[in-house]
């Protein structure tokens, strides 16, 4: 069987709470729009963007084993997709690796497209993601609270 030529791969990513328990969700279809494969993952907490870049990794991880010619990516995130990009700069640190890791997964290519699409178009990536959220959330809610990583707080002294 050959590789497909063009695959579509729709992201999301969430956190409850941000920074709070995640969710992370991908799901490739065909041209047609015929589901191949649907990936989620739990984890957390991180933020929001943190959990939108798991969601790309997630996908292009997928993606790469099929191997197809084109990939279109898409998105409900305006932040990622304009990122990848190169329209917006990735001021936060710890997004800094994961645009590496993105940017190096999706190297192997031959072409790639990135759209950002509403999220009622994103309404499957989006309904997996949740589900993924509420699995991070029973197992946070789950650990006793001294082993929860408790965000730090930041103190601001005015004059």
């Amino acid at each position: 069987m050959s590789n497909p030529v063009h695959l579509i791969l729709y992201v999301d990513g969430g956190s409850s709470g941000n920074p709070g328990p995640c969710g992370a969700a991908a799901v490739i279809k065909d041209e047609e729009g015929a589901t191949l494969l649907e990936k989620a993952r739990a984890f957390g907490p991180a933020t929001n963007n943190v959990a939108e870049y798991q969601a790309l990794l997630l996908g292009l991880e997928a993606a790469a084993v099929l191997r197809p010619t084109h990939l279109t990516i898409r998105s409900d995130s305006e932040l990622l997709v304009r990122q990848l990009a190169g329209q917006y700069r990735i001021k936060a640190p710890n997004l800094k690796p994961l645009h590496r890791e993105a940017m190096r997964m999706l190297d192997p290519f031959d072409s790639v497209e990135i759209e950002h699409i509403s999220r009622a178009q994103n309404a499957e990536a989006d309904k997996l993601c949740r589900k993924a959220m509420e699995k991070a959330r029973q197992v946070d809610a789950e650990l006793p609270a001294e082993a929860r990583k408790v965000p730090p707080q930041k103190t601001f002294r005015l004059k």
